[in-house]
């Protein structure tokens, strides 16, 4: 059993005003307008929530200014919150009210660490964002010629996002502040594969080449002719100069270490990334231990299935035996390794309404991922946008279908796609009954921690029949856990690069390159890959505790139905939840 002192919803807050109390229309009132600032602020969130009124507008949110104004927003908020009467609100705003507090309260302390100074990674980063943005297939859309107009205007302000992007690097590498080389040089081609010579093979052009029929002529060569124009004076030759200043300015002055515990302030940070995505106060030893004692059980289960297959050999020569026999290289083209995911979802879907009382109602599709992003790319999940207009996208990452491993596809599908990502944003979206900050929030150890979950129903939603596909759940399950250890291993414990890939191979069906790009990953955002082991094991162990409990009562639709019906929630606002709904049984 995970112990753990949960971080509590209600943080230190400034002292309120003196003065009357507001009730519940105040409150409802203040947390729309929080809404509608916030999208204006960050008008690239609107856009991806499906919000398009300000698809034009670009804000550069790694200006120290930006984070000021920011800050000013974050307090401006919580001041107001503290005068409402939170006694006198209903349940559910009662909810409300306390995450709304855990939120500010969050968002402040997080502007005291200078991020800023590291804008750009190899996994997360907005020169990543802005092509995909820029392609058409993202979530700026192109449907209309005002819709053409708004993404050149936004790629106008590019230019200074590149000179504060550059300007804050440079802080960064007079005070310490900087990424690992390792980091740095996977970078490099990323910028480079947008510095296109011939303009029409532009990702930026691709919207140019898709323009609907239905637009009238002159604005056809309009845009077209800017577009061109924009590619050549803006994206290429911006994609340049960061490429430059990585490249001759940056790279030298990397650092060698692995971990944020050998930069100024880094163990202070690291804990709080911790808070942040796991949303407990766990310390780093217990959730190292955590991980060790979980690799040391799956282990054991991984070694079943081996036996089961009848292969003689130890572990490390089974995980060879599946990462290198042809019978696991089953694809020729790109469209058979969708074709395939397709038919895990018709495999599964008769199951689902014995285990789900409510599905949701937005789109659901599966892509390959772009080209120009697919080397350095996990498989992943884009949720729909709130109208509906854009599915919820499950795309998946194929440089060469003849090299795509077909063992662990069904807990890949089961993680990103459904019940995991795809069940639990789209519901929480569709739900208009909570305000609009929680339709919309985001907390990695409940969102990461269902869809970790999900993969674990495989045998109720009838797959894993193959064992093949079994142990490839047991390999996405350990390699959970082994992110306890590496990345507290990295960023706490002084391990390093080399030693945690080193780690991961030893204990999952991981290739060096796959071990490489992932400890990596770690590297760039601390704590992230906690979330998914720490939520997942947590809402495990609540059914356990009231299948036991309820016995006969217990109903498994009921069950998720409540931990997905208020949308993402810190995990002890969800202990609590569920500890009311077992109270009703």
């Amino acid at each position: 059993m995970l112990t753990a002192v949960f971080f509590a919803i209600s943080c230190n807050t400034p002292t309120a005003n003196k003065g009357s109390k507001h009730g519940s229309k105040e409150f409802t009132t203040m947390l729309d307008n929080y809404w509608e600032e916030r999208m204006q602020l960050f008008p690239l969130e609107a856009t991806a929530n499906g919000d398009n009124r300000y698809n034009d507008r670009l804000t550069i949110t790694i200006a120290q200014s930006f984070r000021d104004s920011t800050k000013r927003f974050y307090e401006k908020y919580l001041a107001q919150l503290l005068l409402v009467d939170s006694a006198s609100l209903a349940p559910e705003e009662q909810l409300s009210y306390g995450l709304f507090r855990y939120e500010m309260n969050m968002s402040i302390e997080g502007l005291k660490y200078p991020t800023h100074y590291t804008p750009i990674n190899q996994f997360w980063s907005f020169t990543l964002d802005l092509p995909l943005l820029g392609s058409g297939q993202g979530n700026q859309p192109f449907k209309t010629v005002k819709d053409y107009d708004n993404f050149l205007k936004r790629l106008q302000l590019f230019p200074a996002w590149t000179d504060t992007a550059i300007s804050n690097m440079r802080k960064g590498i007079a005070s310490g502040w900087v990424l690992p080389k390792a980091l740095v040089v996977k970078i490099l081609p990323q910028l480079k594969a947008i510095m296109v010579k011939d303009t029409r093979a532009s990702i930026f052009y691709s919207p140019v080449k898709t323009i609907p029929d239905s637009f009238p002529a002159a604005d056809k060569e309009r845009l077209t002719a800017a577009y061109t124009k924009a590619i050549d004076s803006v994206v290429v030759p911006n994609y340049t100069r960061l490429y430059d200043f990585f490249e001759k300015e940056y790279l030298p002055k990397a650092r060698s270490s692995s971990g944020v515990d050998s930069i100024r302030g880094g163990d202070e940070y690291y804990r709080y990334c911790i808070r942040l995505w796991t949303t407990t106060n766990l310390s780093p030893d217990s959730i190292y231990n955590l991980g060790l004692s979980e690799v040391a059980r799956l282990t054991g289960e991984m070694n079943k299935v081996k036996d089961e297959v009848g292969f003689k050999g130890d572990l490390k020569a089974f995980f060879e035996y599946l990462n290198k026999d042809p019978k696991f290289y089953p694809f020729t083209t790109a469209q058979q390794v969708l074709d395939s995911f397709w038919a895990i979802k018709k495999q599964e879907d008769p199951a689902l309404k014995r285990l789900f009382a409510h599905a949701p109602k937005t789109q659901f599709t599966i892509r390959q991922t772009e080209a120009f992003r697919a080397a350095s790319a996990s498989a992943e999940y884009n949720p729909a946008s709130e109208d509906g207009t854009r599915p919820g996208i499950f795309y998946v990452p194929i440089l060469d279908p003849k090299k795509y491993n077909a063992v662990g596809m069904e807990t890949l599908f089961l993680h990103e796609a459904i019940p995991g990502h795809h069940y639990q944003c789209s519901l929480q979206q569709e739900n208009k009954a909570i305000p609009k900050f929680r339709r919309f929030i985001w907390y990695g150890a409940y969102g990461e921690g269902w869809a970790l979950y999900s993969e674990s129903l495989g045998k109720e939603l009838g797959v894993y029949q193959n064992p093949y596909q079994y142990f490839g759940h047991l390999s996405d399950a350990i390699h959970r856990a082994i992110r306890l250890v590496v990345d507290v291993g990295i960023h706490y414990k002084g391990m390093t690069r080399e030693e945690a890939v080193r780690y991961m191979m030893e204990h999952e069906r991981a290739t060096e390159q796959e071990a490489t790009a992932e400890i990596e990953r770690y590297m760039a955002i601390p704590g992230q890959a906690l979330s998914y082991k720490i939520g997942a094991y947590t809402i495990r162990a609540e059914r356990t505790k009231y299948e036991q409990q309820l016995g006969s009562k217990f109903n498994i639709a009921s069950f998720h139905d409540e931990v997905l019906n208020d949308g993402c929630l810190p995990l002890q606002v969800l202990q609590s939840k569920l500890a009311n709904w077992a109270k009703n049984q």
